[in-house]
């Protein structure tokens, strides 16, 4: 979900006639050329999009396919994607921040069926089945994954050295250390949802797997059980009990009003010893650590603490999609650069030259030599986890659509004392349960 994209307009282009969806460009006496629009989000680490963009659209647009794709700057990209699309406008290849999200899109009719494309382009064998069949909405293919991705627990290792501190493996061990380093004047754990208010499911997707389990989890968006059972009660208990005690950035107020940029360059200069955050961060963090931050310190990560102590217990997701446009002129030409962007060569050169997360198509350890030891580390573990059946589930990719709104939105009522855990889960229960009868629940991979 969580991964937003970013971009610059950075082909050097005359531009020709703006049409709602698809535009046609003039340039070098080439008349009614197709230019693809992908409208990326401006926030976030810019010279990784520099990258991206620079390795996927720049060098697409080299093959002389008879048509360019354009990257074009849109602030808050998503909220202006689903509002343009849902006048009958926006950009050809519609970007969404995971599954959950695709849904009301595709019911509405504003996307367009890709099982043509996936039969006819090999997406059906380019894509892990699992991953692939997440963009599915009665029955019918309406968008393909972007990424793998999961939650860990990112520590500075600078800090921890310092202090004797060891990474936790228990929930217990971790509620123990947020003390310790609370008392050392430290932040226990960076984070801030200034710039994505969503990051708030961030927090409750964890604890649901770390606490009640991924079993628990399953059940209950099998419709098995409710998410009134005590289990889950526990995980919001606790997740509210540290939220309250200011073990999130110092305090509940500033954890509102602290923006990513903020929080990752408190962990990379030492001020917080540790953030449980997304895998979307993995090739990019160590932008805020060492000389080119300023400071001497080192990172590493270890998989989120649970109850158990169980290792490897990755929730597993989908970080965002890819669809195209119901409204487009050019579909044909959208699906061949989404065949191209996801490709094992164009991604391979991205996880290893952009730092970009690993995507659910089939990737060889050959594809990912000179990356990062810390980071094939991450694809390693993962890759043997969810082999093993050793995962759960992030809200974002297998909640639906209103469930998994009402997740980020009601929690805060709960963290300010406007709402029990209580009366939490019960909404909960009755938003899920209605949406789970009414067929709205994204596809559930069958657990091991």
């Amino acid at each position: 979900m969580k991964k937003v994209y970013l971009a610059l307009v950075l082909f050097g282009l005359t531009l020709g006639l703006l049409f709602a969806n698809g535009t046609t460009e003039k340039s070098g006496g080439v008349a009614n050329q197709p230019v693809i629009e992908d409208w990326v989000d401006t926030t976030g680490n810019t010279q990784q999009a520099l990258q991206v963009i620079h390795l996927a659209y720049d060098s697409f647009n080299q093959l002389n396919k008879g048509f360019t794709v354009k990257a074009v700057q849109k602030p808050n990209a998503w909220d202006a994607i689903r509002t343009a699309v849902a006048g009958g406008g926006g950009p050809d290849i519609v970007f969404t921040p995971g599954p959950s999200f695709v849904f009301e899109m595709a019911q509405a009719g504003r996307l367009a069926p890709l099982d043509e494309y996936a039969a006819k382009l090999g997406w059906n064998k380019q894509f892990l089945p699992w991953a692939l069949s997440l963009g599915k909405v009665n029955g019918k293919l309406y968008s393909i994954p972007d990424e793998i991705e999961t939650m860990v627990l990112y520590y500075n290792k600078t800090v921890f050295e310092q202090h004797g501190w060891t990474p936790p493996k228990t929930m217990a061990e971790w509620t123990a250390l947020m003390q310790k380093v609370k008392a050392a004047g430290l932040i226990a754990n960076a984070a801030g949802n200034a710039d994505w208010r969503p990051a708030d499911e961030h927090y409750v997707t964890v604890f649901l797997n770390a606490v009640a389990g991924p079993q628990k989890v399953y059940e209950a968006l099998k419709g098995q059980i409710p998410w009134t059972d005590p289990a889950f009660a526990k995980s919001i208990d606790m997740l509210n009990n540290l939220m309250e005690n200011g073990y999130w950035q110092g305090e509940l107020s500033k954890y509102y009003t602290t923006k990513s940029d903020q929080f990752l360059a408190d962990l990379g200069s030492g001020k917080a010893a540790m953030m449980v955050s997304g895998t979307w961060w993995m090739g990019t963090i160590g932008n805020y650590f060492g000389q080119k931050a300023g400071n001497q310190n080192n990172w590493d990560w270890v998989a989120v603490p649970t109850v158990s102590g169980v290792p490897s217990n990755f929730p597993l997701g989908i970080g965002s999609t890819r669809s195209i446009n119901a409204n487009s002129k050019y579909k044909e030409q959208a699906a061949e650069f989404l065949t191209y962007f996801f490709s094992r060569q164009t991604q391979s050169i991205l996880m290893t030259k952009a730092g970009t997360e690993p995507p659910p198509i089939q990737i060889s350890s050959s594809d990912l030599a000179g990356l990062d030891p810390r980071y094939a580390r991450y694809v390693s573990e993962l890759s043997q986890a969810t082999a093993a059946g050793n995962y759960g589930y992030t809200t974002w990719t297998f909640w639906p659509p209103k469930s998994d709104a009402y997740i980020y939105d009601a929690i805060e009522k709960v963290w300010a004392k406007q709402q029990t855990t209580a009366q939490y889960l019960q909404g909960l229960q009755d938003q899920f349960s209605a949406e789970l009868k009414a067929g709205a629940a994204p596809p559930l991979p069958t657990r091991q």
